[in-house]
Parts: C-alpha cells; sequence; structure tokens
C-alpha cells in the first residue's frame, strides 16, 4: 500500500484562506488541484496532518475538500477509504468540518 503525508503547514502554507485561485495564493482550490489530488491520485491514502496552521477558514475547507467530491473526483466513501485526516484534540473541530463538508457535497450530488 503506497501512503503519502501531507503537513499543511509545512508542505503548502500556515496561513490558508479564501476559495479560488484568483483570490490569492493559499487558497481551497490551489491546495486542491496542485497538493491534495495529485496525492490522492498516485497514493492509496493519503495522511493529512492538519496542525501548525494559524486557523482555517471555511471557504477554504469546503473548496479543498467538498470540492473534490462536487467536481467528481473522489466520492465520500472513497474518500472515506483514502484520506486520514490527523490533528490535535485543538484542531478536531477542523476534522469535523472537512468530513462535513465532504458529506455535504456527495449529498447535493444524489
Amino acid at each position: 500500500m503506497k501512503k503519502k503525508t501531507i503537513k499543511i503547514a509545512e508542505d503548502f502554507t500556515k496561513f490558508p484562506s479564501g476559495r479560488y485561485k484568483t483570490d490569492g495564493k493559499y487558497t481551497g482550490e490551489h491546495f486542491r488541484e496542485d497538493i491534495l489530488l495529485p496525492s490522492l491520485k498516485t497514493n492509496d491514502q493519503v495522511i493529512l496532518d492538519i496542525d501548525g496552521v494559524r486557523g482555517y477558514g471555511s471557504s477554504f475547507l469546503e473548496e479543498s475538500f467538498g470540492g473534490i467530491v462536487r467536481e467528481k473526483y473522489f466520492t465520500e466513501n472513497e474518500l472515506r477509504d483514502r484520506l486520514i485526516i490527523q490533528c490535535s484534540d485543538a484542531n478536531s473541530s477542523y476534522r469535523t468540518e472537512i468530513w462535513q463538508y465532504i458529506k455535504e457535497a456527495q449529498n447535493e450530488l444524489g
């Protein structure tokens, strides 16, 4: 089984914000398209460490994670098998929010 670990604070930025690439350099669309999707496509499992970041805006999280499902790259079930979100207790609400955006996007597709 091929695994990859992504540490957002080290591999992307400590200051993620915005939804679309036109909103800035470290947006949800940028993270999804340039970091997360290539990793998911080339590995059986991706371990995502969300600690070390100054905070996450809902637009960043929704576009990064809900967008994976909405754009039909992966289903919620596929992500549950392939994506492991690691964090400290202090950031566990972000993990919950990520899975909620994934679920909502799946529900919208039917």
